[in-house]
């Protein structure tokens, strides 16, 4: 038996809970994982409250990341006592996850936990910091230098938000950051941000063609606040797109596409093939600052996890929960 946060959706409804969990119900994998520390990202909040259609299967372990040691492995890049990661890939969805003290993975999405990081900073980035550095690749690939101009963060207390505002500020981009939180605008500069600006610039249907501002933007919120980020997208400019938490809806225009020249690049994490999750780890290893990773996170133990997520729900969480599994 081991413990893990357990989904069910019997007929007198939904219930999510911490419990014993029999291991031989685990799914069928060729790695089994103790896991050291999980997390809580939008999608995990977004399970365990039932407010999204996330879970595919009952009963549920949540968690889609995980990071510890291989236990037992039939894999043949991964041994016994390997320190690995895993984001994603359906896992908290479709199979059980990792808010658990024992995970039964696919080899071939695991990637080595890179030697800057203990299992704890790991699950500190997690997806979503995992997402943000997708995001800052993006960019990049697109051509974006740091002098090229003001760099926009939307969503930037949430956890894409806070990483990507501090890998861009770690790499010289002068990073401006929306958030609906005026309380945390010292939090925001201390990570990195050279200006914050209220969400509601951004969250409102305006023109479909603004004053060219933002030489690039990393959006996490989609709706009315990513069509007003790409109206304000100087010429030639790329907005890395990642999220919803205001909505999934995109009511735009072609304008800022056809008129500016404008790209908007989609990042998925989940189903990201391996060579690019590997990358990203290796970037995160060099380009993020450890100390400011420290400052955007809270640790809580496996019990507290289902409370957290209600939280994070309620727009209550600022940065990163990492969640600590025990033996």
């Amino acid at each position: 038996m081991f413990k893990a946060v357990l989904l069910e959706k019997p007929e007198s409804g939904f219930q999510a809970t911490v419990k014993p969990v029999d291991e031989a119900n685990l799914p069928v994998g060729d790695v089994l994982l103790r896991v050291e520390h999980s997390t809580l990202n939008y999608k995990d909040g977004l399970a365990i409250t039932n407010k999204g259609p996330v879970v595919r299967s009952w009963p549920m372990v949540a968690g889609i990341d995980g990071a510890g040691t291989v236990i037992e492995s039939r894999h043949a890049v991964w041994k016994v006592g390997d320190r690995v990661i895993h984001n994603g890939l359906g896992v908290g969805e479709a199979r059980w996850g990792c808010l658990a003290q024992r995970a039964s993975l696919q080899g071939d999405g695991l990637v080595a936990l890179p030697a800057a990081f203990s299992t704890a900073q790991a699950m500190a980035i997690g997806t979503a910091g995992y997402t943000a550095m997708l995001c800052v690749l993006a960019l990049e690939r697109h051509g974006l230098k740091p002098g090229d101009g003001e760099v926009l963060v939307t969503g930037a207390t949430g956890g894409v938000g806070s990483v990507a505002v501090a890998l861009l500020g770690k790499l010289g981009y002068r990073v401006t950051a929306a958030t609906g939180k005026a309380a945390e605008a010292d939090y925001l500069r201390a990570l990195g941000a050279s200006a914050v600006i209220d969400r509601a610039e951004l969250s409102v249907a305006a023109k479909p063609l603004q004053k060219e501002r933002w030489a690039a933007v990393v959006d996490a919120v989609g709706s009315h606040t990513l069509v007003n980020a790409l109206a304000q997208t100087r010429y030639g400019g790329v907005v890395a797109a990642c999220g919803l938490a205001q909505g999934a809806d995109l009511p735009a225009t072609v304008m800022p596409f056809i008129l500016r020249g404008v790209t908007l690049a989609g990042i998925d994490s989940v189903m990201a093939p391996i060579a690019a999750r590997r990358h990203a780890w290796e970037r995160l290893a060099s380009d993020l600052d450890l100390a400011k990773l420290a400052a955007i996170t809270e640790e809580v133990p496996l019990e507290s996890a289902i409370a957290r997520a209600q939280d994070l729900m309620q727009g209550n969480v600022r940065g990163r929960i990492v969640v600590k599994i025990g033996a």
